[in-house]
């Protein structure tokens, strides 16, 4: 049993390899865009709920090193609004209505499914789109309707769901990590963008010397 696990988890990593460099460009612009005061909002169901909240303790707390709290939020953990929305207007609504409630423009939304057809997934994507989200997705093998409902995607090439959640963690601790590489530029940036362009000025001035070649000296 634990031989042919391993086995399968192999042969889904080395196609997750392929992933580096979407994974870096996802981590650089994630920092960027939180560094700027935009949030993350992710989701899933059973498993990839687990996966999805994992992701927002490591952004929110920490990976590793120390840094300031970054905003994610697990949509699927607001267990009072989960219940009422699934109450009111149907479980296909639980995650499409909070993305209308909580995502802004170029907010991040990251919706995680093993199967890629969850259909409150799917709502939740289409609620990104008229927020004007930018939406990416962790899923099993591709194609699916998930991933081609989001601008981009991870799909892990495995037709085992406990592969395909075990590799997405992988994913999250990969995507951190460039997360706290790219942070610093980021803050930086975002720092340059507030500083004032000229000298303070205090708003009292004292005039000294004659009236041809006087010079004022802010206090």
């Amino acid at each position: 049993m634990l031989e042919d696990h391993l086995t399968q988890l192999a042969a889904a990593l080395l196609p997750l390899r392929q992933s580096e460099q979407l994974l870096a460009r996802w981590g650089g612009e994630l920092a960027h865009r939180l560094a700027a005061g935009g949030r993350l909002l992710v989701a899933g169901n059973g498993g990839s709920a687990a996966e999805a909240q994992h992701l927002t303790a490591e952004l929110v707390g920490k990976l590793r090193d120390d840094r300031e709290p970054l905003s994610a939020i697990a949509l699927h953990a607001e267990t009072s609004a989960l219940t009422a929305i699934g109450n009111d207007y149907g479980y296909h609504q639980v995650f499409a209505r909070q993305v209308h409630a909580h995502g802004r423009p170029d907010d991040i939304l990251l919706l995680m499914s093993t199967s890629g057809t969850s259909d409150n997934l799917l709502a939740a994507a289409r609620a990104g789109h008229e927020t004007g989200l930018r939406c990416w997705a962790f899923t099993g093998p591709a194609p699916n309707p998930l991933a081609d409902a989001c601008h981009e995607s991870l799909a892990i090439d495995s037709p085992e769901s406990q592969v395909v959640q075990e590799l997405h963690l992988v994913a999250t601790h990969v995507l951190c990590e460039y997360v706290d590489r790219a942070l610093p530029a980021a803050l930086g940036t975002r720092a340059a963008e507030a500083a004032p362009a000229g000298p303070v000025r205090t708003g009292i001035e004292v005039v000294v010397g004659d009236g041809a070649g006087r010079e004022v000296q802010p206090r």
